[in-house]
């Protein structure tokens, strides 16, 4: 089989196109890849960056969707099944193994790209939103970098779980188009987001951090959240925690990966309470780029840009 692997931790420039034997396991689902999602940690990962380190040289790609060539036993898995999983390595591939429990039928109404698209992201922002940050019917959510794959799945979820008003924070103008195409009620640019807002939000969703935090505890009303995803801006900001007890806010902690990976059969639930409004159309994932698996150093430095919207992902 096809696959990418990280031969040496010097950034995308250094991934190189393989020819390796197909994988193959009795005990996990084998599954021919027809798409498989790119995100921050791989290319953290090829520099060496991400807290994942396997030895080199490793095949990376957590997420992908495909149809199934073989499944153990009692798996609920047959060959033929179009499906979505996270292998969690080895997805920049044309074949790849993931355990069963991390493997879930896909909808026909959904594309290979959008379900190499949704575990993940939708998985993190269900997360955030409902699980951690309890958001209630008729609540207002404001979704910083909001055209981006965690911003658009935020959106989504937001108005799958209840609330009533969604606002997208975005650094441009076509990228607010975006963030209102997925679901957001509307959009106000990053350059004064706090003015334009006022005190009107009951949850923040933050995968940027940097200057914006601060701001963005100010838009929240009393018993507000402000829920911590990420720090694409680069930098992890600092909060005076007076702040929240003269306002009666919270800041909370959104770690999916680690929490969820940690309780067996938790991402089943998730999927579940997410599956009617996937197959719906409510939960639709936005594929800001497509990419051939030759072409996977172009997909992962194009994340170094800023400018993706949505999820990128590769087709082998």
């Amino acid at each position: 089989m096809r696959a990418i692997q990280i031969t040496s931790l010097d950034g995308p420039d250094a991934v190189t196109l393989a020819d390796l034997p197909d994988a193959a396991s009795d005990s996990q689902v084998v599954i021919e890849v027809k798409a498989a999602g790119v995100a921050f940690p791989e290319l953290l990962q090829t520099r060496g960056l991400y807290q994942m380190r396997p030895g080199l040289p490793f095949v990376p790609g957590a997420e992908v969707a495909g149809v199934v060539r073989s499944a153990p036993d009692g798996s609920g898995f047959a060959a033929g099944d179009r499906v979505a999983a996270l292998p969690m390595l080895g997805g920049f591939a044309e074949v790849v193994t993931a355990s069963p429990d991390l493997t879930f039928k896909l909808p026909d109404s959904v594309t290979f790209e959008e379900g190499a698209s949704f575990i993940f992201n939708y998985g993190t922002a269900y997360f955030a939103l409902v699980e951690r940050g309890g958001l209630r019917e008729g609540e207002s959510v404001l979704v910083q970098g909001a055209a981006g794959g965690i911003g658009t799945a935020s959106i989504q979820v937001a108005k799958a779980f209840g609330a009533a008003r969604v606002v997208a924070v975005v650094s441009t103008d076509e990228k607010g188009k975006v963030a209102v195409a997925a679901g957001a009620d509307e959009y106000v640019l990053a350059d004064g987001f706090k003015d334009a807002v006022g005190k009107s939000i009951d949850i923040v969703v933050d995968p940027v951090g940097g200057d914006r935090f601060t701001d963005s505890l100010r838009t929240l009303k009393d018993d507000g959240r402000l829920l911590v995803i990420g720090f694409t801006a680069g930098s992890i900001p600092e909060v005076k925690v007076n702040r929240l007890l003269l306002n009666n806010i919270s800041v909370v902690g959104v770690g999916w990966g680690a929490y969820a990976m940690s309780r067996p059969g938790h991402i089943g639930t998730e999927w579940n309470a997410m599956l009617p409004h996937l197959e719906s159309g409510v939960l639709k994932p936005i594929v800001g780029g497509s990419y051939p698996l030759a072409e996977a150093a172009e997909a992962l430095k194009s994340l170094e840009t800023r400018k993706v919207t949505g999820k990128v992902v590769l087709v082998p």
